[in-house]
C-alpha cells in the first residue's frame, strides 16, 4: 500500500486578548476557519496584550493574527519575516494589512436608529484623539452623518484608562459633567459598549432619565455587559466571528504566497435594540401617543382604524403630523415595526415563514412575503439565508 504524503501544517499565532467578548468572538471565528482547513496549528495564550508575548521573538511559525490595543504595544513587536494580519489598526503603519469593521456603515446605522426614534440632538462619546485612530474614525463618521442631515454633533473625548477603578470613576465624573451641558432629549453614540456602560452610569449619577432624556447606544453587542446595564444597553453587532474568520482566510492566502495590501472592512450585521434607546423623542403628544401604540401593538394584527382610535385628530391631520416628525405615514410606521420584528425572528429563530408572518401580525404568508420584498427588496427566505451565511450558521 503506497504511503500517504504528510500534510503541511501551518503554525499560526493568535495574539488577541480574551478578556472581552469581542476578542473571544474573533478567536471563535479564527478557530472555525482553522477547523475547516484542517492543516492549521493555533498558538494561543489566554491573556491581555499590553505587550507581545516573550516567546514570539524565537517562535518559528508561519503567520500571525494580531490585535494590539495600542500603538505602544504594537511597537514592541519584534522584527518579523512572516505574514501578519492586523485586526485593530495599530499595525497598519508597519505595512501589515488590516481586517476590521466598516466604521462608515456603523455610523450610518447608529444615526438612522436615533433618527427613527425622533431624536434631533446628537453626541458621540469616544477616546482622546490620536490614541486609537480606528475608534476615532467611528466618531468622525457619525459626526458627518449628523451634519449631512443638517444638525450638529457634540464630540466628547475621555482619556483612555487602564480599567482601574480610580480611572473608571474619574472618567464617569468627566462624562457626567459633559452630559449636563447637552440639549435634551439627545442620542448619545458611544465608541464601544464599555464606554456606553459608563455613560449610563453617569446618567444615573446626575438623575438623567434614560432613554427619555438621553438615549444611549454602544458598539460590540457584548451580551453580558448589555444585559447587565441599567437599563439594558442597545448596541451595534459588529459580527466579530465573521471578522476573525475573514482575517484567518486573508492570512491563509498570504502564507501561500499571495499579497494582501488593501484593508478589508466588513459591515456590521445589525443593531440589537434594548431599553436604552426605546424612546419617543417627538414633541407632539398626539404623535408620541400613537407612535407608542403602534410600537406596542403593530405585531398583533392591528389595522389603521385601531390606530386612529387612539387620537382625537382626523386621519389626514395625523398623517400630516407623522410626515412632519418622522417622514412617513402611520401605516408605513406600522409596517416598519412589523418588518423589523420579522428580521429579528428570521435571524434568531428557526420558525417557519408562516409562523413568522403570524407572530408579526400578517394575515398570510404571501402578504408577509410581498410586504417584506417591498420594504427590503428581497424575500424573507433570501434574508434568512444571507444572515445565516454572514453569521456562519
Amino acid at each position: 500500500m503506497p504511503r500517504q504524503r504528510s500534510r503541511r501544517l501551518w503554525r499560526v499565532a493568535v495574539l488577541i486578548e480574551s478578556s472581552r467578548a469581542y476578542g473571544r468572538d474573533l478567536i471563535s471565528g479564527i478557530a472555525r476557519y482553522s477547523r475547516e482547513q484542517g492543516d492549521w496549528v493555533l498558538h494561543f495564550e489566554p491573556r491581555g496584550l499590553e505587550s507581545p508575548p516573550a516567546w514570539l521573538r524565537d517562535w518559528e511559525g508561519d503567520g500571525i493574527l494580531a490585535r494590539f490595543p495600542s500603538s505602544e504595544a504594537a511597537m514592541r513587536l519584534p522584527p518579523l519575516r512572516i505574514p501578519v494580519v492586523d485586526l485593530y489598526g495599530t499595525l497598519t503603519p508597519s505595512g501589515f494589512p488590516l481586517v476590521g469593521t466598516d466604521n462608515t456603515r456603523v455610523a450610518h446605522l447608529a444615526f438612522e436608529h436615533f433618527w427613527e426614534q425622533g431624536i434631533r440632538h446628537f453626541a458621540f462619546c469616544g477616546l482622546t484623539p490620536g490614541y486609537w485612530p480606528y475608534i476615532e474614525q467611528r466618531g468622525e463618521a457619525f459626526r458627518r452623518c449628523v451634519e449631512e442631515a443638517g444638525h450638529t454633533c457634540s464630540l466628547f473625548s475621555v482619556p483612555s484608562a487602564h480599567w482601574a477603578v480610580a480611572d473608571w470613576e474619574r472618567e464617569e465624573t468627566q462624562i457626567a459633567d459633559w452630559l449636563r451641558t447637552l440639549p435634551k432629549p439627545i442620542g448619545i453614540f458611544a465608541c464601544y459598549d464599555e464606554r456606553a456602560y459608563q455613560v449610563l452610569n453617569a446618567c444615573r449619577r446626575i438623575g438623567l432619565r434614560v432613554p427619555d432624556e438621553a438615549a444611549v447606544l454602544g458598539v460590540g453587542n457584548d451580551p453580558v455587559l448589555c444585559d447587565m446595564a441599567t437599563p439594558p444597553l442597545s448596541s451595534i453587532d459588529l459580527d466579530a466571528q465573521r471578522i476573525g474568520y475573514t482575517a484567518a482566510a486573508c492570512l491563509d492566502r498570504m502564507m501561500r504566497g499571495r499579497r494582501q495590501q488593501k484593508p478589508i472592512y466588513l459591515p456590521p450585521c445589525g443593531l440589537t435594540a434594548r431599553r436604552s434607546t426605546d424612546l419617543l423623542a417627538v414633541a407632539d403628544p398626539e404623535v408620541a401617543g400613537v407612535l407608542r401604540f403602534i410600537r406596542d401593538h403593530a405585531c398583533e394584527g392591528i389595522r389603521i382604524r385601531d390606530v386612529l382610535a387612539q387620537t382625537a385628530v382626523s386621519s389626514s391631520t395625523l398623517e400630516r403630523k407623522f410626515r412632519r416628525f418622522l417622514g412617513r405615514t402611520p401605516k408605513a410606521e406600522m409596517l416598519r415595526v412589523q418588518i423589523a420584528r420579522a428580521c429579528q425572528l428570521l435571524t434568531e429563530s428557526q420558525l417557519s415563514l408562516k409562523e413568522v408572518a403570524y407572530r408579526c401580525g400578517f394575515h398570510s404568508e404571501k402578504y408577509f412575503s410581498d410586504a417584506f420584498y417591498r420594504l427590503c427588496h428581497k424575500r424573507p427566505t433570501a434574508d434568512r439565508q444571507e444572515q445565516h451565511q454572514i453569521r456562519g450558521l
